[in-house]
């Protein structure tokens, strides 16, 4: 088995336990394979093995990704990082789905570009306050969310977070619990939180995807 067939057995393996102690199906669960920074070749393997998500920090190198990738059948890519309003037209172009919203601007100029299916969207939340994070207040979101909502071209489907870092996963899991709280609130179905470190924890606490980068293709 190739290394990376390994890392994704046990990262599946991980999701399937963390879904019993929460009373989950593991297929609830989306994994979404970080990718940034690994070369192409290193993506045609993981999708031989099954993985059909993955995740890119870089509007240029999502871009450059889906045009070198685009033979492999069914693949979806989902734009995770932070977004500049001059870069919204390479995800609109190719991403399924949408995981750091926290703009209406950058929300304008994503309804503006995309076309054919709604492009999937994730309002990020600063659960932790922190000054070096994107993301929008908790008490904010409510008010883009309304915003947002009224765009054509987009479809709300989730609040997503970036946890402060802590010493421990279980470290993470008052701000998942206080983003799935706001997610009931504004009926969202969707949480995309739980990186390498903490994603079982994330699962605990009903998180829908999962974004893991280093468990399944190692150190960047």
């Amino acid at each position: 088995m190739s290394g990376i067939g390994a890392r994704l057995e046990a990262v599946h393996a991980r999701i399937t336990a963390a879904c019993a102690r929460a009373g989950r199906r593991p297929g609830d669960v989306t994994l979404l394979a970080v990718s940034k920074l690994k070369p192409a070749q290193l993506i045609r393997e993981a999708h031989a093995l099954g993985l059909r998500d993955f995740g890119e920090n870089y509007a240029q190198e999502l871009r450059d990704k889906a045009a070198e990738l685009a033979d492999l059948e069914g693949l979806r890519w989902h734009a995770i990082g932070p977004l500049q309003t001059n870069k919204a037209k390479y995800v609109a172009k190719v991403a399924h789905a949408f995981h750091a919203l926290d703009r209406l601007e950058v929300a304008q100029e994503l309804s503006r570009r995309r076309t054919g299916a709604p492009l999937r969207c994730f309002l990020e939340v600063n659960v932790g306050g922190e000054a070096t994070k994107g993301g929008v207040a908790p008490q904010e979101a409510r008010a883009l969310f309304e915003q947002v909502r009224a765009l054509p071209n987009l479809e709300l489907v989730g609040l997503m977070c970036l946890p402060p870092p802590g010493p421990t996963a279980e470290a993470s899991r008052a701000s998942f619990q206080q983003l799935r709280a706001l997610a009931q609130e504004l009926g969202l179905p969707g949480l995309s939180m739980g990186t390498t470190g903490d994603f079982e924890v994330a699962i605990e606490e009903g998180a829908t995807h999962v974004r893991v980068g280093t468990a399944l293709f190692g150190e960047r």
